[in-house]
């Protein structure tokens, strides 16, 4: 199995900024906790998961608004049919 690496993740968010890469994961994060969906298969924790999208180029700062907007788009329920009542009269 491959190891992640913060220099393979710094590799693909273009900066030697690591608190700037801690942001991004932390922010990545906080989606998945709240219901979003992992962009790559696998069986490690969510830490890793997310390092490991990160590593793949699949998350960046510029596309991650997108990827919850998205995710959000995704989860409505398509709209329902308007519901016909018929009223009883007593």
């Amino acid at each position: 199995m491959a190891r992640i690496t913060v220099e393979d993740c710094l590799k693909e968010v273009g900066s030697e900024n690591r608190f700037a890469l801690i942001h991004l994961a932390l922010a990545r994060l906080k989606q998945h906790r709240n219901g979003m969906p992992f962009l790559l298969e696998g069986k490690n924790k969510e830490v890793v998961m997310t390092l490991r999208e990160i590593a793949a180029g699949k998350v960046t700062a510029a596309n991650l608004a997108s990827l919850a907007e998205t995710a959000r788009q995704e989860s409505k329920p398509a709209a329902a049919a308007p519901e016909t009542s018929d009223p009883i009269t007593h």
